[in-house]
């Protein structure tokens, strides 16, 4: 029983070594989704002296010890065209191979064809049969176009018996992304509309647009004043000089200026307690006095000299 295992054994391998090269170089395609995944004997196989078939290789080094960094993101679009090749029908799918090498499955093939870095990518036309190439020598692949998908298989469908059937996947997150974006938007603009339209909105951003203008902001900008000065001070001392912050500190008291005036002028009349506007007649020309007199101060600290003052 053991004679006739082994006598079995050695006919099947010897069944397999007389199959057509290019029936091997099929079925390891086809295990492999399209990609052969070479070593030495069977790179040798597929650039046989004697082919009849076309193919493209690529040379990488995907180990994580490798680090290269091009290797990864280059392997991706190179076995979604594989796979699309792997979709025509096999007459002409069988006449060009897609095949990967990795230097730590060949390195003597690298040392051969002298690859010191990688990826690379060869095209290997056909040598013999009506497909036979005029100069049947390798060719590189340019990568002047990245590492895409698209240029690859619009490039290799030069060398493949018909052109390679790619078509860029659809991108699922992107479109998941767009679609939340749009719907989100449309959310915040139902409930942000009433506001965005209202004119007290407007009212007030055009009333602190004025007052951060007239502060002093174009002032800084085309001057590209800092915002304090190196030692803190916020106060540029003289007439043409002024810091960032300056700006904001001059338009709030302005705008607490203009408040308190509004104030007198438009709620005050308006009480009908004779003892709350008593109050409030009080309260904002308090503010009026105390903040002019801050404004006077820092008009002193700016300019140096200025002998006036009223409260500070």
């Amino acid at each position: 029983m053991r004679f006739l295992a082994l006598l079995v054994a050695a006919g099947v391998a010897l069944v397999s070594a007389q199959k057509p090269s290019i029936e091997q170089l099929a079925e390891l395609a086809a295990a492999n989704n399209g990609v052969i995944r070479l070593d030495g004997p069977t790179y040798d196989l597929l650039t046989s002296p004697k082919r009849t078939w076309s193919a493209s290789i690529q040379f990488t080094a995907l180990d994580k010890k490798r680090a290269c960094h091009p290797c990864k993101d280059f392997d991706p679009s190179w076995n979604e065209v594989a796979a699309a090749w792997a979709k025509v029908d096999a007459e002409q799918k069988d006449q060009h191979f897609f095949a990967t090498l990795d230097f730590d499955h060949a390195p003597n093939v690298f040392q051969k064809l002298g690859i010191a870095t990688a990826p690379v990518v060869f095209i290997y036309p056909p040598v013999e049969g009506p497909r036979k190439a005029a100069r049947p020598v390798p060719m590189k692949y340019d990568f002047s176009e990245g590492f895409d998908a698209a240029p690859l298989a619009e490039q290799l469908s030069k060398f493949t018996p018909v052109p390679i059937p790619y078509t860029k996947p659809i991108d699922w997150a992107k479109w998941i992304t767009t679609t939340i974006a749009v719907l989100g938007a449309g959310a915040l603009i139902k409930y942000v509309a009433p506001v965005a339209l209202s004119r007290w909105t407007w009212a007030i951003v055009s009333v602190v647009s004025s007052l951060i203008m007239t502060g002093g902001y174009m002032f800084t900008r085309i001057r590209n004043s800092p915002y304090v000065a190196r030692d803190g001070n916020w106060i540029a001392p003289g007439f043409t000089n002024q810091f960032g912050q300056e700006v904001h500190v001059i338009a709030f008291i302005y705008g607490l200026l203009a408040l308190s005036f509004l104030m007198l002028t438009l709620v005050v009349p308006r009480q009908t307690s004779p003892a709350k506007q008593r109050l409030q007649v009080w309260i904002w020309s308090g503010v009026i006095m105390i903040v002019y007199s801050v404004l006077v101060s820092i008009f002193r600290v700016k300019n140096r000299g200025y002998p006036f003052k009223l409260f500070l």
